[in-house]
């Protein structure tokens, strides 16, 4: 029959049939759509060789700006290292008082206002002996080079070369203090920035001393938790390694100065013990050579005031030196700072040909903290092994 149903046939597909064709799940996804600036490209090779080279000179230029700029507030780093210094050799003094019953605040209040007060005292006391006879000494200058010159081979020199005249010369005119600072006008400017840092560092020091156990938590508070309290007891431990230093030297300085105004009261430059002994004490704060600039210094006036008082001076400090390097300034500091004597002149020596003055006076204190960091944190790992 035309137009009869063909079963055996399978019907046309239709888009509404429930035979729909199959998706094929293979078809390309579709292409975005193009980038307003073009399209990115491969990712930048980290190794290559320009990438490195760049990044190699990127980093050394930015370490010679900072170290630059280090340089640059190297006068201020110093006064804060200071502070730091006085407020840690002050600290034994303050915990002495929070001891017995007072807190932070009062005791830092106490500390500071005897600390003040003896300075003050001291200066009052000394300045105007130290000017009596620096006035003197100044007088006595001429008559000095005067028996120099009776010496056939002096006078010869001087009558070649005017060496003594010039001498006499510079020290009566009165102005050879100030020249030797650069003038007049460079003197007075010194004596403002020596005034100027005092004040900094009299401010920063009751800062540092004030806050002490804050800024020393804050710091230990960048270690990680598990080993916080041991990297506290080991910061709190080089502290108290800094404040016996600074006992320690303020000890032997005034030792030396002791024995030189006992030693100089018998001599014949009688006139000038209180002076020189200051002189000693003061230069005695400075590790390994301040004592042998002291001792210079007293022993040239001596020598110009007397031959015999002159050799008396060097045999006096040759041994008091040999006592002081060997004996009193290892055994003060081995109690204050924990150091064998050998290591404490090899750490002074080093510190001073690196940074100077400056050097030599952290040396022991840095030497103090990397024996017991090696001594607690080294040697205990290598005891674990």
């Amino acid at each position: 029959m035309i137009g009869g149903r063909h079963g055996d046939e399978p019907s046309a597909p239709t888009s509404q049939g429930p035979a729909a064709a199959p998706v094929d799940d293979a078809a390309p996804a579709p292409v975005p759509a193009p980038a307003p600036y073009g399209t990115p490209g491969q990712p930048f090779d980290r190794r290559s060789p320009f990438f490195m080279g760049f990044t190699g000179g990127a980093g050394a230029l930015l370490a010679f700006v900072l170290f630059g700029a280090l340089m640059s507030i190297s006068s201020v780093l110093l006064l804060v290292v200071v502070s730091f210094f006085l407020a840690a050799g002050l600290n034994p003094s303050v915990e002495f008082l929070e001891r017995r019953g007072l807190t932070r605040s009062w005791a830092c209040s106490a500390v500071t206002v005897a600390a003040l007060s003896l300075v003050a005292l001291f200066m009052v006391a000394i300045v105007p002996v130290i000017t009596d006879q620096v006035t003197a000494l100044t007088q006595n200058v001429p008559g000095w080079l005067e028996q120099l010159n009776e010496n056939e081979r002096i006078q010869a020199l001087n009558d070649e070369y005017d060496i003594i005249d010039k001498a006499e010369s510079f020290v009566t005119d009165g102005d050879f203090i100030s020249g030797l600072f650069g003038g007049a006008l460079g003197f007075g400017l010194r004596i403002v920035s020596a005034l100027f840092n005092a004040f900094v560092i009299i401010v920063l020091t009751l800062y540092f001393l004030a806050s002490l156990r804050t800024t020393t938590g804050a710091i230990y508070l960048l270690a990680p938790a598990s080993r916080r309290d041991r990297v506290a007891k080991l910061g709190d431990k080089v502290i108290h390694n800094i404040g016996g230093y600074v006992s320690g030297a303020f000890v032997v300085a005034m030792a030396a100065g002791f024995s030189s105004l006992v030693f100089l009261w018998f001599t014949d430059v009688r006139e000038y013990a209180v002076a020189l002994a200051f002189v000693v004490a003061v230069l005695d704060v400075i590790p390994m050579i301040g004592a042998t600039l002291g001792a210079v210094i007293v022993t040239a006036i001596a020598f110009a005031t007397d031959v015999h008082s002159g050799i008396a001076c060097i045999v006096f400090y040759v041994v008091y030196q040999q006592l002081e390097n060997y004996v009193i300034y290892p055994r003060v500091m081995s109690k204050s700072v924990d150091l064998p004597g050998a290591v404490i002149v090899i750490a002074a020596l080093v510190g001073a040909a690196l940074l100077g003055v400056i050097g030599a006076l952290l040396a022991i204190p840095a030497a103090a903290a990397v024996v017991l960091v090696l001594r607690e944190v080294v040697v205990r790992r290598q005891d674990l092994r």
